[in-house]
């Protein structure tokens, strides 16, 4: 059988400001579930490795439960599962950005407990014989040194949230994936137009871990 392969790159480009209009939507859905999850994580991150088990558990069984199930089935249980709880839909982006947030937020807990813990005891005991309290030893000694070592982490949890968007294409989120889908159901370019998607993701996360980069050159992360 003659098999003729032809790319076509004219369509390829056409899909562009169709696919632009995505962007803004994985930036929100990724960027905004990210902030939150990194609040989340800063709590449930401090709360396991707090010394009364009462608060340990908890943070265990949240960061346990969305660190072990993936988030495409925690995106769909909030947009189809919860209205059923709530009474009422759930908005997709909504929907997208909350589970980011739970989701990363899970990640970054240990991101968190793991850079607090890396600082060495000398560190805390010398807060304490200047006169420091607990808390601000925590505040003006341990944690600053315990964020630069978390960047280099957190980056890479970012990266990885801008891509799991491509999955809230499920639940109609007019992001990247999305919006190649809507195109290609009317141009048939589906080669182009997801060669085009993976470019443009590729776009996003290489210029995050080009900053990530230049924050480690200048050093302002790591030790």
């Amino acid at each position: 059988m003659d098999v003729t392969f032809q790319f076509d790159w004219q369509a390829a480009i056409a899909s562009l400001p169709h696919l632009l209009i995505g962007v803004p939507w994985t930036l929100l859905i990724s960027f905004g579930g990210l902030a939150i999850g990194f609040l989340i994580g800063i709590v449930f991150g401090l709360l396991r490795i707090s010394p009364l088990r009462l608060l340990r558990w908890p943070a265990t069984v949240y960061i346990e439960i969305f660190r072990g199930t993936p988030v495409l089935v925690q995106v769909l249980f909030i947009f189809y599962g919860l209205p059923q709880l709530l009474g009422g839909p759930i908005n997709a982006v909504v929907a997208g950005i909350a589970a980011i947030a739970l989701n990363s937020g899970a990640y970054i807990s240990e991101i968190v407990r793991g850079g607090v813990q890396s600082i060495e005891k000398g560190q805390r005991e010398a807060g304490l014989s200047l006169g420091l309290s607990r808390t601000d030893t925590f505040r003006y000694i341990i944690w600053p040194q315990a964020l630069r070592r978390m960047i280099p982490a957190l980056g890479n949890q970012g990266i990885v949230s801008i891509k799991d968007t491509s999955l809230f294409s499920v639940i109609g989120v007019g992001e990247l994936v999305r919006q190649g889908q809507i195109y290609i159901a009317t141009t048939f370019t589906a080669l182009e137009v997801y060669l085009m998607v993976a470019l443009l993701y590729l776009a996003i996360t290489l210029s995050l871990s080009f900053a990530l980069r230049l924050l480690e050159r200048k050093g302002l992360v790591g030790q």
